[in-house]
């Protein structure tokens, strides 16, 4: 079983920076794929980005590649995801997740985090 816990969201003016956090409990988080994505008010959860387990390949939705950094550091169970550039379409509750094995673009994830808000004005 794998509790994972978002932190670091907020209210940004567009252009600006967050850096969100999430940290998992358990001992196995390094073998565990981890990945972000997003829910905007009506609208279906999206992939945002996604990580190995060793931290060797990251995957990035087209609508932030340039903009967002998935990374993690397995010494302190954290996956962070670096949202520069950030626009108002970025608002969104964001959740971060765990997979065994290989990471996935799809919502196939075996844990969830309860998501924090991350708004950005215009």
């Amino acid at each position: 079983q794998v509790q994972l816990v978002e932190s670091g969201g907020g209210l940004v003016q567009a252009g600006g920076s967050l850096r969100l956090s999430c940290v998992a409990s358990g001992r196995t988080f390094s073998s565990y794929a981890m990945g972000w994505f997003r829910q905007a008010p009506g609208k279906e959860r999206e992939f945002v980005a996604a990580i190995t387990w060793s931290g060797s390949t990251t995957y990035y939705a087209d609508s932030v590649k340039g903009r967002f950094t998935i990374s993690r550091e397995n010494a302190k169970n954290t996956v962070y995801l670096q949202m520069n550039s950030l626009k108002p379409e970025d608002t969104a509750v964001y959740y971060c997740a765990a997979k065994s094995n290989r990471p996935s673009i799809f919502d196939v994830y075996d844990y969830w985090g309860q998501g924090t808000q991350v708004t950005v004005s215009s």
